[in-house]
């Protein structure tokens, strides 16, 4: 696409503050503190089950879309979003029986379709989540085949919910052949031959399953034929965890039982399934590390570990004798961060230099087959398989170049295009380059500068600065459809690598967490500045997006620094720092916030930084969407609730506060594919039009 005008803007002053919100009552609540006391007047906003919340979030939705309407190129973004949107999608080939497997989206449909082929190449629909629900709200959460693909086991997310009903079925026949499994939630499935399989969840809490607490995790046996409610307890009944895995290791030998309290660090049992009434045998007895068994050979164990190895090794012991104290490194940790993954009877280590991927191939015995040649610099994922095959699949993406899907030879190291999408997109066009800024502490931080190419650097580029920092989630580079309009219509798109992320492996991770928070902020606001600096944009142009942790950072970087964005788009943030601990499962967030009841430095370092306590009266924030979903159950759409209305009582100037609230919608997971365009469409249009843009550039 070639541009043939540029953006055309007006001045940042002509616009008047015309905003009516509607009326948010505010409640007496108060809450003490150790000796402090914190008002909450919204609190009536948690109750996500009355008619007064329900009256607000209808009539706040009123006035955002009635904003929303008004922009007079929304339209047109929305048109080239659908028309960029809408080209054939093929996931990678995975075989199960005597079938094999694929995902397909034809462009536009809501959800993809599973289908497979069988030995004569016959193509069928196996799965369409497009018919679960005719408003395309009800997804598909999971799928797992028994080990000879002849039964299998789907989950269904209903309005976007954490909460799982799970369906088995008998895979060559596709007929139900059970009653449905309900209640599950942050759970896979993992069968156990054809007896049946292990899934975990809470019990069902007291109150709204939306907004309650869970906090005991339990894993369970569902044994085929049985009704569920006699499915035994296998691993958390005595033992109090938060989260709680089970998976049975590929030659059916054993289970494996992961247990946490927090997002991060777990302990690791294991169960010898040949031996009947055999013990759950502890080989990790705390949470001070992350470890997973990752493949077996008889009773050799592979595991994937940090312990002692902040960015990640794996090593090897024998089940008979798995303490920590045994463990002998297979493959060393290096100075990047290791991912691993088995298939063809090989190893594939994807190591992270500077957020991008570089893959070495090992076999059984630790040596060193090949570093893997990729189609470019990115992020490349997958050399996952069965042992047995030969022919294994990964995808490659980076900012400008669309996701591909490669086949590769495990034992030449050959690899073919497999599936190269067609995209109304033209890479060359565009370039992405990583660059190293300065945090406020001396911290050398990288960002991947995303744009058109002749970009002038004269500081009027409307730019999109996103950000996560936390969790050990790390972001590297991937193609956006909606990243591409935004780039087509002049956009700078920037992802900076910030503290808290697992781009540098644990020390990374833990140098933005609990009291050290505040490192992910100055991180972000450093990024802004460097863009400002080298002219990319400046503060009227630049607008600050992120969801979930990265709508805390969104929330907390415009309350600290209202004058440094025009524009800010906090979505399903965790906004209300104080109480985020006691909804659904937020409590094992704990690792990297810490909580308001660990102690008085803790509570009032997380005040100070809490974006719903940091508003204040006689201020210009930015202009501001936030956005959330009715049916979020992992982040409560109370943050967002509270946090607009906070904002919309104190907001001084002419820049509007508006909260868009999906119906029926959760955490992201799942989202239909015209909810997920018309909602990038909505950021977009206004982000530039409260930029100033008022015509877009004409593509040919």
């Amino acid at each position: 696409m070639a541009v043939s005008s540029t953006l055309v803007t007006f001045g940042q002053g002509q616009k008047t503050n015309t905003m009516k919100y509607p009326q948010t009552n505010k409640g007496t609540t108060v809450d003490v503190y150790f000796d402090s006391k914190v008002a909450d007047p919204y609190r009536w906003l948690e109750d996500d089950k009355s008619a007064e919340t329900g009256a607000w979030v209808k009539a706040q939705n009123e006035v955002t879309y009635n904003y929303l309407s008004q922009i007079p190129f929304r339209d047109l973004v929305k048109q080239r979003m659908e028309k960029l949107w809408n080209y054939e999608k093929i996931g990678a080939p995975f075989k199960e029986g005597e079938y094999t497997y694929y995902y397909k989206n034809n462009g536009l449909q809501n959800q993809s379709v599973l289908y497979r082929k069988d030995a004569n190449g016959t193509e069928t629909i196996f799965l369409d989540p497009n018919t679960f629900s005719k408003d395309g709200t009800t997804s598909l959460g999971g799928l797992d085949f028994s080990k000879d693909g002849s039964k299998v086991a789907y989950a269904i997310s209903e309005g976007g919910s954490d909460w799982r009903k799970v369906i088995i079925m008998d895979a060559v026949s596709q007929k139900i052949i059970e009653d449905t499994i309900v209640d599950v939630k942050f759970s896979g499935v993992s069968w156990k031959g054809n007896e049946g399989f292990y899934y975990s969840s809470y019990d069902k809490p007291k109150g709204s399953e939306l907004s309650a607490k869970t906090d005991q995790h339990k894993l369970y046996f569902h044994k085929l034929g049985t009704a569920q409610k006699t499915d035994k307890v296998v691993f958390g009944a005595d033992k109090k965890r938060r989260y709680v895995g089970g998976s049975v290791t590929d030659d059916n030998r054993y289970l494996v039982i992961t247990a946490a309290n927090s997002t991060y660090g777990n302990e690791l049992y294991i169960k010898d399934l040949s031996k009947v009434n055999s013990p759950i045998v502890t080989i990790v007895d705390n949470f001070k590390s992350s470890n997973n068994i990752i493949e077996n050979e008889g009773t050799k164990l592979f595991i994937d570990t940090d312990f002692n190895a902040p960015n990640k090794r794996i090593v090897t012991v024998d089940v008979n004798n798995p303490k920590p104290a045994n463990w002998k490194n297979f493959i060393a940790e290096t100075e990047n961060v290791l991912a691993t993954s088995t298939g063809g009877g090989y190893f594939f280590a994807n190591y992270m230099q500077d957020a991008v991927s570089v893959v070495k191939q090992y076999d059984y015995s630790g040596k060193l087959i090949r570093q893997i040649e990729l189609p470019g610099v990115g992020t490349a994922g997958g050399f996952g398989g069965k042992k047995k095959e030969n022919t294994l699949y990964y995808s490659f993406t980076n900012y400008i170049t669309p996701g591909s899907t490669f086949s590769f030879d495990a034992t030449t190291g050959l690899s073919t295009v497999y599936q190269r999408p067609k995209v109304d997109f033209n890479s060359e066009e565009y370039e992405s380059k990583q660059v190293f800024y300065t945090s406020k502490d001396g911290t050398k931080i990288p960002m991947i500068i995303t744009h058109k190419k002749g970009l002038k650097l004269d500081g009027t580029n409307p730019t999109m600065l996103y950000g996560y920092g936390g969790f050990n989630i790390s972001l590297t580079p991937s193609f956006s459809i909606a990243n591409a309009v935004w780039m087509e219509n002049g956009g700078v798109y920037a992802v900076p690598n910030l503290r808290g992320g697992g781009e540098y492996g644990k020390k990374w991770h833990d140098a933005g967490t609990k009291m050290q928070k505040q490192n992910v902020f100055d991180d972000f606001i450093a990024a802004a500045e460097y863009l400002i600096a080298e002219k990319y944009t400046s503060s009227n142009y630049l607008a600050i997006r992120g969801g979930s942790n990265g709508g805390l950072l969104v929330g907390a970087v415009m309350t600290q620094r209202p004058d440094l964005m025009k524009v800010a788009l906090p979505a399903v943030g965790v906004l209300d720092m104080l109480r985020y601990h006691t909804f659904t499962a937020g409590a094992g967030w704990a690792y990297d916030y810490g909580t308001a009841q660990d102690n008085k430095d803790m509570f009032n370092y997380l005040k100070a930084y809490s974006p719903v306590h940091n508003i204040q009266k006689g201020i210009q924030y930015p202009a501001t969407m936030v956005t959330t979903g009715d049916h979020d159950d992992r982040v409560v759409p109370a943050h967002s609730f509270k946090f607009a209305a906070e904002l919309q009582e104190k907001q001084t100037g002419s820049n509007p506060v508006l909260i868009r609230i999906d119906i029926n919608a959760g955490h992201g997971a799942g989202k239909s594919v015209a909810a997920t365009i018309q909602e990038n469409v909505d950021i977009q249009a206004f982000t530039l039009y409260n930029m100033g843009v008022v015509l877009l550039p004409k593509l040919d």
